[in-house]
């Protein structure tokens, strides 16, 4: 890796809202999430993505008080950038959740100066595997009306975080970036390309897909940070070309290929690796810091 390289925002996504079965290796207790996140931050990693659960393991919640536990431990050993998820709109067996209902936790933990970062999908879309499709079986609709993006772009003006959004579809990120430029004084989101093998929605990983969402943003959003992620992929290929591009990397057990036997540690140690080769260094939390302020 180059001393004097670009430095390259290195995200980890340590879990995610998979079950067991789809990646057993995942930690899903909080001293096992606070452990991994240390770990990883250590490794390299400036950002930490995390989702949280009960004492099961088995059901996500959204607990401003637990997420806050988590990223205060993390963050007291590091200093890494760390943030959680949203609830799906339709995870109450009662009635789909309420803009201001989905974004309490986000809302409560940047109250208290807990969170940097926070989730703000910028659209909807179908979550369905090709295996599924096959099987038979169906899968979900991932929801994101718009009055949800405003209320998740508005609490990110009032409390300061930057907005992070997955870009599922490119009418994500042409929505995305009107719904910023309509909310004046908002910090600038970082958009997440979101690839998939396992999965139906979006594009592939390949680079005819990376042009095609870099000239959109250049479009929708010039000058916008962007980083190359997704889920049920293979990142590895695409980190070269996005490194050489200006953007940045998300890496991780939620987004890894499904049943995946390589661990986070693993995947943070293939991506800097790849990041040096083209050129880049793994960037400092406070170098992400600085470079979003700017």
């Amino acid at each position: 890796m180059t001393e004097n390289g670009r430095p390259v925002w290195l995200e980890v996504a340590i879990n995610g809202p998979w079950s067991r079965a789809v990646q057993p290796l995942a930690p899903r207790t909080d001293e096992a999430i606070i452990a991994e996140g240390i770990a990883c931050a250590k490794a390299g990693a400036s950002i930490i993505h995390l989702h949280i659960f009960d004492a099961t393991g088995d059901r996500q919640v959204d607990d401003a008080d637990q997420y806050e536990r988590i990223i205060r431990a993390i963050q007291a050993e590091t200093g890494a950038i760390v943030y959680g998820t949203l609830p799906f709109h339709a995870s109450s067996a009662e009635r789909p959740l309420t803009a201001v209902e989905r974004y309490a936790a986000v809302e409560e933990l940047a109250r208290r100066g807990t969170i940097e970062w926070s989730i703000v999908d910028p659209g909807s879309v179908n979550v369905s595997s090709f295996q599924a499709m096959k099987e038979g079986r169906e899968g979900f609709v991932y929801l994101n009306p718009e009055d949800h993006i405003r209320r998740g772009l508005t609490l990110a003006r009032d409390h300061g975080f930057t907005p992070s959004y997955a870009i599922y579809e490119p009418g994500f990120l042409r929505q995305g970036a009107a719904l910023h430029a309509a909310i004046p004084d908002t910090p600038a989101p970082v958009y997440r390309f979101m690839f998939s093998e396992a999965y139906s929605f979006g594009f592939p990983p390949t680079p005819y897909a990376l042009d095609a969402y870099l000239s959109l943003l250049a479009e929708a959003a010039p000058g916008a940070a962007w980083m190359v992620a997704g889920l049920g992929v293979d990142i590895a290929p695409m980190i070269g070309p996005a490194v050489r591009a200006g953007g940045h990397v998300r890496v991780g057990l939620e987004d890894a290929p499904i049943g995946e036997s390589r661990s986070n540690l693993d995947w943070i140690a293939i991506a800097a690796a790849e990041i040096g080769k083209a050129g880049g260094r793994v960037a400092t939390p406070d170098e992400v810091r600085a470079a979003l302020a700017a």
